[in-house]
């Protein structure tokens, strides 16, 4: 099992510590629309894959690192070597040519700054302060692993609903989208809006009903909140439980409960 590089707001390594009971035995090719760190992906190490993210620059660091994964981690090393508050913000400030070094500056950024959130302004610029984390270069990091499961996945810039109107009968969707809900203005939902409206939660059901006509397996994670429940009423549902570590203060992070829905 393959640990991700990223820490990802959202992201599922706790769902596939405990699990990975609901993911289907066999299937033809794993596709995933909203790959983020990509944990269950790097946790099944699909032989066959489709990953995507509407994020270019987070699809250009999988790029990257599938193309030339030790150039990507000589320029980590750098950044590395020279971190602190003063370069953070440089760092956050440049705009590098290569694709090698746009990845290296995007893990870099991912783990100084505050709690691995990705937050642009309305130029389009990374704008997250620095966080508390000082380590740029992790134990758990082999990107030539990384690199080496990326060679039989096709990895794409793009909305999620072309990726899974392009699943083929046998293979296998998981799709983790924003929390978004439908009449909530909690904190982080609420940021949520901003990317991904209640009419993309409403757009990634209809695609994934046409998946499931397609005899697609499907897999997908959302809030625990009645108006998703609601919306996809025809689909199996389990209610699991997860640690959320989202919050600027430790007294906000506590126990919420998550939905898994599926057509298996």
């Amino acid at each position: 099992m393959a640990t991700p590089f990223l820490k990802w707001a959202g992201g599922k390594r706790w769902f596939t510590a405990r699990y990975l009971d609901v993911v289907p035995k066999a299937y033809n090719r794993y596709i995933e629309p909203f790959v983020g760190s990509g944990a269950l992906f790097f946790a099944l190490e699909p032989q066959e894959a489709i990953i995507g993210d509407i994020n270019k620059p987070l699809v250009d660091t999988y790029l990257a690192i599938k193309e030339n994964w030790q150039l990507v981690l000589e320029y980590l090393k750098g950044y590395s070597e020279s971190h602190s508050k003063d370069y953070y913000y440089s760092v956050r400030s440049s705009s590098p040519v290569s694709i090698h070094q746009r990845a290296a500056r995007f893990i870099y950024l991912n783990r100084t700054c505050w709690n691995g959130l990705y937050r642009v302004n309305r130029a389009g610029k990374f704008n997250v302060p620095i966080g508390t984390k000082t380590n740029v270069l992790l134990d758990t990091d082999d990107f030539e692993q990384l690199s080496k499961i990326l060679q039989t996945t096709t990895i794409i810039n793009s909305d999620f609903e072309a990726i899974i109107d392009s699943a083929q009968e046998g293979d296998f969707i998981f799709a983790d989208p924003p929390y978004t809900v439908k009449h909530n203005n909690n904190g982080f939902v609420k940021y949520n809006e901003d990317m991904f409206s209640w009419e993309d939660q409403v757009r990634l059901r209809d695609a994934i009903v046409r998946a499931t006509n397609r005899n697609v397996k499907i897999l997908v994670t959302n809030a625990n909140h009645a108006s998703i429940v609601e919306l996809y009423s025809s689909f199996k549902k389990e209610v699991i439980s997860r640690a959320s570590v989202i919050a600027a203060s430790s007294n906000n992070r506590g126990k919420y409960e998550e939905l898994v829905i599926s057509n298996m």
